[in-house]
């Protein structure tokens, strides 16, 4: 039932937390970083179909994020188009031709070598499914947002996990800078891309870079 409180002017409804016996909590987060820790970014993708209901299942799970004032600041546009991924592919290719050859410093470029990546971007066009993320900003017929980038971002963070644990491989790109995305995907300006995540089964011989994660003890402080 919906009512308003008698300390504000808009409706509220009874909050409806999931209950987990305290005995219980420590194994399913214990359960969830078993499955979590086997995540990898992919850049090897099998062109096999993906299916639209896991996909949308996933923006489902991205749309329940907390957002600066509810404005829920995003726009997932999902291509599976193979022309449109081919031109999503050859307009990124340019933009990261210029970073790797002209932008980056040698810093960067050093700190990117244990990983692998060039400008080539060829997973564009092989995974199945291409979703680019835009932040909502305010326009002729959307609110202004608060705190755009951060409420995206955990979307963002709830739909790979919610991938994931559907068995599909992902990859967070971020070309820079991203307007030409505006044009490949038909939106208003008021939209900006900020994450593009190739979608779909790892390739039979996919392989990865052997990276370490840090420890507990090296991201925690205890005050």
């Amino acid at each position: 039932m919906v009512h308003t409180s008698a300390h504000s002017a808009h409706p509220t409804v009874p909050l409806r937390p999931m209950t987990v016996p305290a005995h219980e909590a420590a194994d399913r987060g214990r359960a969830f970083h078993a499955i979590m820790s086997q995540r990898r970014t992919v850049r090897d993708f099998d062109p096999r179909p993906v299916p639209a209901e896991t996909v949308d299942w996933a923006i489902r799970t991205a749309a329940t994020a907390p957002s600066g004032a509810h404005v829920q600041p995003w726009r997932f546009v999902v291509i599976t188009d193979p022309d449109r991924k081919r031109r999503l592919r050859e307009a990124a290719e340019a933009e990261e031709r210029e970073f790797y050859e002209r932008r980056a410093s040698q810093e960067w470029l050093t700190a990117l070598a244990p990983i692998g990546t060039d400008w080539r971007k060829p997973f564009l066009e092989t995974a199945p499914v291409v979703i680019v993320v835009f932040e909502v900003h305010k326009g002729p017929h959307t609110p202004r947002p608060y705190y755009t980038k951060e409420s995206v971002g955990i979307a963002v963070g709830l739909m790979l996990a919610s991938l994931h644990q559907s068995g599909l491989a992902t990859l967070t790109h971020t070309p820079s800078p991203m307007r030409f995305l505006n044009e490949v995907c038909e939106r208003p300006a008021e939209e900006r891309a900020a994450y593009v995540v190739p979608v779909g089964y790892p390739a039979a011989d996919a392989r990865v870079p052997d990276l370490r994660r840090k420890s507990l003890d090296e991201v925690v402080v205890r005050l």
